[in-house]
């Protein structure tokens, strides 16, 4: 009797988690030109247009991550910074760089927006406005990476590596935007010691967060405190997009690539 209620439990059980996956929808894992996208829709829809798709890694190759998320304002959670057409008509948000004036690297920098609109400009409206397939643009990501350091997760690209080897130049500054600062002091790397047997420690570097982000983008906005030791958290709250997870996962590299953080190699 009680092996047939053993049975009989399996099986339910069997039966209930077959049921749970025909109803669930599994996340597709997002292509390496798709990784960091985020589609902002706050007031597209309402007008008749598609939402924005912002594409991380077509501005990330040219910029640090404190200039647009910190100079010019934007929030670090997707549709937080509520952004009008009228915002980048009058030079903010997408319109500091997006006028149809501004040079970076020698180019013009497409409108974004404009007061006036035709037929004539429906097509660089849909080089944001755009929720459909894009092969342009996913050729223009394997141009873009082919020659860089590669790396198995998020965009494929080790973006540490080719800063570190000249192969993509930060731009941290805009002319009446940014304000003139020094530059930080090299920080040296700390380890944050791994409460799982077998799992190796967490060495963390300031120096590689600091050419992204600076110091602003993660305190005290993401971390409180900036004495170690300051702020715990578990990995559980890592993956709910909170401390490190806000950004890795999104933009930066996944948390599924476990060696890019438990190490036990401190930098000399």
């Amino acid at each position: 009797m009680k092996k047939l209620l053993i049975a009989m439990l399996l099986v339910m059980v069997t039966v209930s988690l077959a049921a749970s996956a025909a109803l669930g929808v599994k996340k597709r894992k997002p292509k390496p030109y798709e990784y960091g996208a985020v589609t902002i829709n706050n007031f597209s829809q309402a007008a008749g247009m598609n939402p924005v798709v912002f594409d991380h890694w077509s501005h990330r190759n040219q910029f640090t991550c404190r200039l647009c998320h910190v100079d010019i304002g934007f929030g670090m959670r997707v549709n937080e910074t509520k952004v009008k057409a009228a915002d980048n008509i009058n030079g903010y948000y997408c319109g500091v760089c997006h006028n149809g004036k501004r040079q970076i690297n020698g180019k013009v920098v497409f409108e974004a927006c404009s007061k006036q609109f035709g037929k004539e400009d429906v097509k660089r409206c849909e080089r944001c406005h755009n929720t459909g397939k894009n092969p342009l643009k996913e050729q223009n990501f394997r141009k873009f990476a082919a020659n860089l350091p590669r790396e198995r997760f998020g965009n494929e690209i080790n973006w540490e590596k080719a800063e570190e080897q000249g192969l993509i130049k930060l731009i941290d500054f805009i002319e009446g935007v940014s304000i003139a600062k020094p530059p930080l002091a090299d920080m040296k790397e700390f380890m944050i010691g791994s409460k799982t047997e077998g799992v190796q420690d967490i060495i963390f570097s300031h120096k590689k967060h600091t050419k992204w982000n600076g110091c602003e983008v993660c305190h005290p906005d993401i971390f409180i405190g900036v004495k170690k030791g300051t702020d715990k958290y578990t990995m559980v709250e890592l993956f709910e997009g909170k401390y490190c997870g806000a950004c890795h996962d999104f933009v930066a590299f996944p948390q599924i690539d476990c060696q890019r953080c438990h190490t036990n190699n401190i930098a000399k």
